[in-house]
């Protein structure tokens, strides 16, 4: 595993449960690689870490055959939802203490 992956590993695991962030979110606050860097990442080691928790842009899940999976875990977490998707407005963690206004 390669520094940037346990980098995005160890962000995803702090984390807090009822919030989210998105794959841009999380090359955002590291300073480095994009969505698809660290979409990658979570496909290839993020098995160990609350993988629900990083999501699509527009609150989807991480793939669609694992939508029963993150409703689940976001029900079980309180995470805000719109139908089948996180409320981003409300679930979006900004790596800190508050949320992204």
């Amino acid at each position: 595993m390669n520094p940037f992956a346990e980098r995005v590993l160890d962000l995803v695991e702090r984390i807090p449960p009822g919030k989210v962030m998105a794959y841009g979110d999380v090359a955002e606050y590291l300073g480095e690689g994009g969505p698809r860097q660290v979409g990658r990442v979570m496909a290839t080691w993020g098995g160990g870490v609350p993988w629900w928790r990083v999501v699509h842009a527009d609150g989807s899940g991480a793939a669609p055959d694992h939508l029963r999976e993150c409703l689940a875990h976001w029900r079980e977490e309180g995470t805000p939802l719109r139908g089948e998707r996180v409320d981003m407005r409300k679930a979006r963690w900004d790596g800190r203490s508050g949320d992204f206004q």
